[in-house]
């Protein structure tokens, strides 16, 4: 294995410890919600927070200047790695992506198939997707405390294979739901961003020459019904790259990790797991989008994953990583299954206008999340305390 940058590695940390902030702020925010302070806690994050001027209209509650504001910075992220991996990255070659790639569509695949097997025809059948995701920083989190003998290469797997099931989920957020399109403010964004990489061209390499016109371009994409999280990704793609690493992408991806891992994706958490608990829980997790949801997160991310993983290895497609190996290809597969902050997401995008529906799936992947770290997290340890069959030794 070659040596990895400093910024990876910062990715690396940042991510890890950002993933233990994670949980405690949902669980701070589950016990809070479930007090007697309980509902002025709750309406709080409804509270309407009007920044409206002119003709600009950003009457906002405090849950959407997070999740539509806030987290669009998360998404800038997102890009921004995708960027850094494509172009020098684990994913800058075929044949050192096809295998996180392979394993990627495989997490995606297989739990959305599971989740219709369970809904399909049902109107739950729209949370297709919830199970589809993984939490980059949670699951980093879990592998950091299976102790050293973890080795490196089994950490740049599982983030290449997040990133790529982040660009996935961005894709279906973008294609699938989109609602009552408004066609003069998609132009307009789209019209920006083209702006945006002619400044690129021109080499301008000023952060602030991209700062004005995304704002314009998140505005925009806002009111044409698509999540403006796709704007994020997309003004991350028009900034200036090179494998150098004095560039603004690469200057700004060093700047946002702590940020992002420590302030803005746990608020993220506070703000959407602030609800009340359902009276009946063994009720609400019988229901076929709890099932969907739980199954496709613990046993779709595994299966998917690793069979993926497998059988492109064993068909000669691509191999292991130096240092992996099928015992801990299977416990990391099951770490997939933390799905989180990005299945939480796309729950309030599948669930928009049903409350209750809403705060049982988020609750079904806070458990299905949970399951698949404690059990990930046990089978590390167990495969790291047993001689290992390595990857050099398998004539597959």
């Amino acid at each position: 294995m070659k040596k990895y940058s400093n910024l990876f590695k910062s990715f690396i940390q940042s991510e890890q410890f950002g993933g233990i902030v994670l949980v405690l702020c949902t669980c701070i925010s589950l016990f809070i919600a479930n007090t007697t302070q309980g509902y002025s806690y709750i309406h709080f994050w409804h509270t309407a927070f009007d920044l409206s001027f002119w003709f600009i209209d950003l009457n906002l509650t405090v849950e959407q200047w997070i999740n539509d504001g806030l987290m669009v910075v998360f998404f800038v992220l997102v890009g921004l790695e995708i960027e850094r991996e494509l172009y020098e990255g684990e994913l800058n070659t075929f044949s050192k992506a096809i295998l996180p790639v392979a394993a990627a569509v495989g997490g995606m695949v297989v739990p959305a198939v599971i989740h219709l097997i369970f809904n399909n025809g049902l109107p739950t059948q729209a949370g297709f997707a919830i199970p589809m995701a993984t939490d980059i920083a949670f699951a980093l989190g879990i592998l950091s405390l299976a102790g050293k003998h973890v080795p490196f290469a089994l950490k740049i797997f599982l983030a290449a294979l997040a990133i790529i099931d982040d660009l996935g989920a961005i894709v279906i957020i973008a294609t699938c739901y989109a609602s009552n399109i408004n066609v003069g403010y998609l132009v307009a964004a789209i019209a920006v961003f083209f702006i945006l990489l002619l400044f690129n061209r021109l080499k301008y390499n000023k952060l602030w020459y991209y700062v004005l016109p995304g704002l314009v371009m998140w505005y925009c994409m806002f009111h044409s019904g698509i999540h403006a999280a796709v704007a994020g990704v997309m003004w991350a793609f028009a900034l200036p790259f090179s494998k150098t690493g004095n560039n603004i992408s690469n200057q700004l991806q060093h700047k946002l990790h702590y940020p992002v891992a420590w302030f803005i994706v746990p608020l993220f958490a506070l703000a959407n797991t602030a609800f009340t608990l359902p009276q009946n829980l063994l009720a609400a997790f019988t229901t076929p989008n709890s099932l969907g949801i739980m199954v496709g997160l613990v046993i779709g991310k595994l299966v998917g994953v690793f069979s993926f993983a497998f059988v492109l290895v064993k068909l000669k497609w691509g191999k292991l990583y130096q240092g992996m190996n099928w015992n801990n290809l299977f416990a990391v597969s099951m770490l997939t299954g933390i799905g989180f902050t990005m299945s939480i997401f796309i729950t309030n995008l599948a669930f928009y206008d049903n409350e209750a529906l809403t705060t049982v799936s988020k609750l079904s992947v806070l458990v299905a999340s949970t399951i698949a770290a404690v059990t990930g997290l046990v089978l590390l340890k167990l495969f790291s305390n047993k001689p290992q069959l390595t990857h050099g030794k398998d004539k597959s």
